[in-house]
């Protein structure tokens, strides 16, 4: 007897993808537009001033030595040149090797509106910090140039809807067009610009969303209780190589409610596996 063949459709098999990262990155050009306050400032004056962040005075006079910043398309190495209202500034940053990061997606879905993809943990999903290259969006954008589609389809690369920490592994959720993008933005916006009133009504949210995120998350410590709800403001902290800062708990942030249930209780490890659900 010839064995049973399973044929699954396309759009519904589960497909791996990714190109390796070459050492270096392409670098990254960083523009700004002189102010009416900042004309007749040196250009040395400027970045390490404006950018003092970035680099430190003797910093700036190497990358502008080096021909790195042009002054309305020209490359100027004079750091004591006089910058004008209105003139455009565009500093070219050298590639760099960037942390290590995993490249490998695996596609979940896949139709002509949207791409469900498995993200692992420590992959970025959109450019920032020290993360300009090895990222989801990049590897999409490759995989869209390698294939032979026509002059409409190569206009439009597959882009991320949604965010997911580079710590998180989980479903990405990637639009193919203008119109899934928009549909999926607004699916996702739904519901949360109303979080912070009554709990019990923002509670009710979830039977009408047509899109809920639901993460599974290992606690320090053992919950008691089997549910808890958590109502505090979540908002951002500075933190190295995070180029928008991290979301934290935090006073000062915008409103928030998540649903915890408890999975799993690890006594003797001291952790508790639990589910959230996030309003």
């Amino acid at each position: 007897m010839s064995p049973a063949i399973l044929r699954v459709p396309f759009h519904m098999m589960s497909k791996t993808f990714g190109v390796p990262w070459p050492e270096f990155n392409d670098g990254i050009t960083y523009t700004d537009v002189v102010s009416a306050s900042d004309s007749e400032l040196a250009l040395i004056d400027y970045y390490s001033s404006k950018h003092k962040n970035s680099a430190p005075l003797q910093g700036w006079l190497q990358r502008i030595n080096n021909g790195q910043i042009e002054v309305d398309g020209t490359v100027v190495t004079e750091p004591k040149t006089i910058l004008r209202a209105g003139s455009k500034l565009v500093y070219h940053r050298l590639p760099w090797p960037e942390p290590d990061a995993p490249y490998l997606l695996e596609t979940l879905y896949e139709d002509d509106d949207v791409i469900a993809l498995n993200k692992p943990s420590g992959l970025q999903v959109l450019p920032g910090g020290l993360f300009q290259q090895r990222t989801v969006l990049t590897q999409l954008q490759w995989r869209d140039e390698k294939k032979n589609c026509s002059p409409a389809c190569q206009e439009s690369h597959a882009v991320p809807v949604h965010r997911l920490g580079r710590g998180t592994s989980g479903i990405l959720l990637c639009a193919k067009t203008k119109l899934a993008k928009t549909r999926l933005a607004a699916y996702f916006a739904d519901g949360t610009s109303v979080v912070g009133g009554n709990r019990d009504a923002d509670m009710k949210l979830r039977t009408v969303r047509k899109i809920s995120k639901i993460y599974r998350a290992l606690v320090n410590g053992i919950l008691e209780k089997d549910e808890i709800v958590i109502e505090q403001p979540i908002g951002t902290v500075q933190y190295p190589g995070v180029a928008k800062g991290l979301y934290v708990a935090s006073a000062s942030g915008k409103p928030a409610l998540s649903k915890v249930a408890v999975l799993e209780r690890d006594v003797q490890g001291g952790h508790t596996t639990v589910r959230v659900l996030w309003f």
